[in-house]
């Protein structure tokens, strides 16, 4: 087995347990020479690489290029070794949780057809729209329950863009425009 000093054992593990197998930020009270030295003997041993650093999602740096770019320290296959996890078993715990997190994902709500919902989606959409008393009368709803579908199912929830002007003779007539979702 693999000889490791304490701060190679806590860099490595830690590493292990972060996204994409990162290694920074190294252990409080390592840094400069003394970091530049234990980080050197890793990348020696296999046990950590430097790659390129993706800002865009936020990756830490290790050093700058001098070109506008920066790389990082991730913990190889190597390095799991070295501290007794097999890469397989790390790639799996980071599939797991990739999964996890795309599953728990909200999906966007969507329309059922034949709901009052619906009915209420198609009346606003007819070219002259609909009044909250027409829509009262198509679903047999409240006058505040109408209003409170319009602004928090409709408009909120699905995100459609609803329309009001004043027509005289009919009162505050509600539509939703062939473009119907906010941009």
């Amino acid at each position: 087995m693999i000889k490791l000093t304490d701060t190679q054992t806590i860099i490595l593990s830690a590493g292990a347990q972060r996204p994409d197998n990162i290694a920074l930020p190294l252990p409080k009270g390592l840094a400069g020479a003394a970091a530049k030295m234990a980080v050197s003997k890793m990348i020696e041993h296999g046990w950590l690489q430097e790659v390129d650093a993706n800002l865009r999602r936020g990756e830490p740096l290790w050093r700058e290029t001098g070109d506008g770019h920066g790389t990082t320290l991730v913990v190889t296959d190597a390095g799991l070794l070295a501290i007794g996890i097999e890469p397989v078993v790390v790639k799996t715990v980071a599939a797991i949780r990739d999964h996890a997190a795309k599953a728990a994902a909200p999906k966007p709500p969507s329309q059922r057809a034949g709901t009052k919902q619906a009915q209420v989606i198609a009346m606003l959409q007819r070219s002259d729209g609909a009044t909250i008393a027409e829509i009262v009368e198509a679903t047999q709803w409240q006058s505040h329950t109408v209003r409170g579908s319009i602004a928090g199912v409709l408009k909120k929830k699905l995100g459609l863009l609803i329309t009001t002007q004043k027509v005289e003779g009919r009162g505050t007539v509600y539509g939703i425009p062939l473009c119907d979702h906010k941009q």
